[in-house]
Parts: structure tokens; C-alpha cells; sequence
């Protein structure tokens, strides 16, 4: 079993340093950011578990990064933050942070509100890989068992590249996935390299989005974001995967 991997969000060295040691001697996987910048692009590129979040970052407000996140990810955000007003707590949990933990913390309780955000991804997860044989996203369906694309009722003609890209985007629906990420996914390339398959995905991309989409200048399923990568439109919250019939 895959060890969880766990992102924090903390600019102070003491702190940092305590939820680092604490992690690594849980066994969890782990990585760092100091700043909001840098937060976000790891979000996006790392792909982490669970978020620990500090609010008082040196070049964004931590809310910020929660509504930012809450965009394109639902993983669980644990805010870690010295701000113990009760309304920067409700601040936070209406943005969508899942949890709040006011600094200076017990180690067992950090651990222990991170075993719960865990249990929720584990049962998010084991739902996802009971994999239903049918995805319905709007006018969008794909018939996984016979390996078969649908917009409107019309069958579109792809071929096994822009097929597996459009498995990938909707299994991943309202997620943006990073350059990087459908690289590997679909060609098994390293970062190193991404800039010589780069132009592949943006041509098989143009292409999908030509069969896929009504009018391709203006996407209705498939979302650019320059320079990070793509993110399937999430049309119907409540089916964007279907159980099996």
C-alpha cells in the first residue's frame, strides 16, 4: 500500500521543522512549501493526500489558498495557524478548509486530525476504484467496458491516444491535471521529458477537442490553463460518474 503524502504549508523553521519530524516518523510521504506560491504549484504538480495549511504565509493570505485549491481539488486542507479568533476559523472552513488546528498544537492531535482526513480519502478512493463502467458528464458519456465515447448521443471516432486522454480528464473531472502528469500518464515520460513530448499533447489535445467539443474556439469540456495543463468541466456534480446500472 502506497504510503499517504502529505503537503504543508509552514514559512516558520521551528514549526516546520516539528511537522517534518512528526510526518517522518509516522512514514508519511512528505513535501514542504514556504510560501503560497509555491503551495499551489505543488498542489498541482505533487499531487498530495492532504494539505497542513498555515494562514500567515509571507506572500498570500492562507484563505486564499484555500479558495484557489477549492477551484480544482477536494482534498482535505487541514489549517495549522496561530490566528485563534473564532472568525478566521469560520473564515477558513468557508472557504473550504475540512479542519483547524490553533498553533501552539499537540503533536497527538495533529496526527489524530490527520488520521481522520485520511479515512476520508481512503473511502473516496476506494469508491473511485470500484470503477463504474459508465461516466456521464453532461452530453459527455464513455462506455469504459466497451471502450467507447459519446457526446449527445453520437459516437465519437477517436483514436486509442485521445481516447486514453479523455479517460484521464474525466476520471480526474474538475481536477486540473498538469502537463507533467498526462505526460507520464499517457506516454510513461519523466519530467525530463516533457518538453520534447509537450507538442504531442497539445496536437492530440487540439485534436480531441475538435471531435469532442460543439465549437473548439470555446470549450464546454475541456478547460486550458496556460502553461499548467487541462481540466475536465464538471457539468452535473451529482453524476459526473455514474454507477453501474
Amino acid at each position: 500500500m502506497n504510503k499517504p503524502q502529505i503537503l504543508f504549508v509552514e514559512d516558520d523553521t521551528a514549526v516546520g521543522n516539528l511537522i517534518a519530524t512528526t510526518l517522518e516518523t509516522q512514514n508519511y510521504q512528505f513535501r514542504r512549501a514556504r510560501n503560497g506560491a509555491q503551495a499551489v504549484m505543488d498542489a498541482l504538480s505533487y499531487r498530495p493526500d492532504v494539505m497542513l495549511l498555515d494562514l500567515g504565509l509571507p506572500d498570500v493570505d492562507g484563505i486564499d489558498i484555500i479558495k484557489k485549491i477549492r477551484s480544482w481539488s477536494n482534498m482535505p486542507i487541514i489549517v495549522v495557524s496561530a490566528r485563534s479568533d473564532d472568525r478566521d476559523k469560520v473564515a477558513a472552513l468557508d472557504a473550504g478548509a475540512d479542519d483547524y488546528l490553533t498553533k501552539p498544537f499537540s503533536v497527538d492531535e495533529l496526527l489524530a486530525r490527520l488520521r481522520v482526513a485520511l479515512r476520508r480519502v481512503r473511502y473516496d478512493s476506494q469508491k473511485t476504484s470500484e470503477e463504474a463502467a459508465r461516466y456521464q458528464n453532461g452530453g459527455l458519456v464513455i462506455d469504459y467496458a466497451a471502450g467507447c465515447a459519446y457526446r449527445d448521443g453520437q459516437e465519437l471516432h477517436l483514436t486509442p491516444i485521445e481516447y486514453k486522454l479523455l479517460c484521464l480528464l474525466a476520471k480526474n473531472t474538475g481536477k486540473v491535471l498538469t502537463h507533467n502528469y498526462i505526460i507520464n500518464e499517457i506516454w510513461g515520460s519523466s519530467a525530463e521529458n516533457i518538453s520534447t513530448e509537450l507538442p504531442s499533447l497539445r496536437v492530440f489535445m487540439a485534436t480531441l477537442r475538435k471531435k469532442l467539443e460543439a465549437d473548439p474556439g470555446h470549450p464546454e469540456y475541456i478547460q486550458t490553463h496556460i502553461g499548467v495543463g487541462y481540466r475536465m468541466i464538471q457539468h452535473n456534480r451529482d453524476s459526473a460518474v455514474s454507477p453501474e446500472a
